[in-house]
């Protein structure tokens, strides 16, 4: 199943554009920094991936703007280009005060 879950901060928004359906298209760049434990062991992680929502979401993401930080849900899949991955923001929700989220 491909599923993404990610505590993350908008670092970029692009400009806003419409589908062929005539629906809002937003693509973005999220930045996510955490701990996670691999082997047994704590290990920092970071990471940057560009990201894209649609209609209602996409609006949300806008409303959201540069510096937000949220969980962003939703799949991966191959850039058109086919070089990389992009994320698919189908959620937008609240970040949790938790450590690590930046």
């Amino acid at each position: 199943m491909n599923q993404l879950s990610l505590s993350a901060q908008i670092q970029q928004l692009g400009q806003v554009r419409y589908t062929p359906a005539g629906l809002m298209a937003l693509d973005a760049s999220l930045k996510a920094e955490s701990e996670v434990i691999e082997a047994g062991k704590p290990r920092k992680v970071s990471l940057e991936i560009k990201a894209v929502a649609v209609g209602e979401v996409a609006k949300a993401l806008q409303a959201l703007g540069v510096g937000g930080n949220a969980v962003f849900r939703g799949f991966l899949t191959h850039q058109r280009n086919g070089r990389g991955f992009i994320a698919h923001i189908t959620v937008i929700e609240p970040a949790a005060a938790e450590p690590g989220n930046i």
